[in-house]
C-alpha cells in the first residue's frame, strides 16, 4: 500500500539524492564557467612591422647622367644677381631644388644645412635653389634663414628642374656636381644629407 511506513523513507531519499546530483551538476558547469572567463586568450601573432623608407644618400644616389655637364639655366642669389652652377666650378657642389609648397623639401632642409656647417672652411658649397614664385618668395626667404649657414637662390620661373638632362623627376631633386662642374650623382626625393652616407659621397667626390 502507498501509506507503508517504508514507502516515505525511500521516497524522501531518492528526492534528496536528485537535488544533489542537480546541485553538483550546476557547480560543475559554473567551474567551468569560471575557469574560461579566467584562462588568458592565446596571443595572436605579431605582424613584422615594414621595413622603414630609407634616407640614406649612399643608397639612394642614382647616376642618370653621370659625367654630364651641369645646366647652363641662369637662377638668382638674395641679391637678385644672375649666376649658373659653372660659378661654382672648383667646389664639390650640392644643388638642392625645392619649394615651399613641397613638404619633403622642407623636412630635410636642415639636414643640408648641418650638411653645409660640417664643410665649412672645404671646397664644397650646398646651394638650396628655390622654385617658389615671386608671390611665395618671402616665405621662402624667412625659410632659408632659418637654415643657417644656407644661401637664398631662387628661380622664379621654376624653369631649372626641367633644364636638367634628364629632368627632375619630382621635388625634392639634388644633383652632385664634381670640382670640375660635371654631375657625379644625383637624389630624387628626400634624403638625409646629416648622416654618414652624405659625408661618404662628399668626401669620394672631393677626392676626385
Amino acid at each position: 500500500m502507498s501509506d507503508h511506513p517504508a514507502a516515505k523513507p525511500r521516497g524522501g531519499f531518492l528526492t534528496w539524492a536528485l537535488w544533489g546530483a542537480a546541485l553538483i551538476g550546476v557547480a560543475a558547469v559554473l567551474y567551468i564557467m569560471a575557469q574560461a572567463s579566467t584562462k588568458p586568450a592565446p596571443e595572436a601573432p605579431v605582424a613584422s612591422a615594414p621595413a622603414a623608407p630609407t634616407h640614406d644618400v649612399a643608397r639612394k644616389l642614382e647616376h642618370p647622367a653621370d659625367g654630364q655637364a651641369a645646366p647652363a639655366y641662369a637662377f638668382y642669389d638674395a641679391k637678385g644677381r644672375k649666376l649658373t652652377a659653372a660659378a661654382f666650378k672648383g667646389k664639390v657642389v650640392v644643388m638642392n631644388l625645392w619649394a615651399t609648397w613641397c613638404a619633403p623639401c622642407k623636412i630635410e632642409m636642415p639636414t643640408l644645412a648641418r650638411l653645409a656647417r660640417a664643410y665649412q672652411g672645404k671646397p664644397v658649397a650646398v646651394v638650396a635653389v628655390s622654385i617658389d614664385k615671386p608671390e611665395a618668395l618671402k616665405e621662402a626667404r624667412a625659410f632659408i634663414a632659418q637654415q643657417a649657414p644656407l644661401a637664398f637662390y631662387n628661380d622664379p620661373d621654376a624653369k631649372l628642374p626641367w633644364a636638367l638632362k634628364p629632368a627632375a623627376a619630382g621635388m625634392p631633386t639634388t644633383l652632385i656636381l664634381g670640382k670640375d662642374g660635371l654631375e657625379r650623382g644625383r637624389i630624387s626625393g628626400e634624403a638625409d644629407w646629416s648622416g654618414p652616407g652624405a659625408k661618404a659621397v662628399i668626401d669620394k667626390a672631393l677626392a676626385s
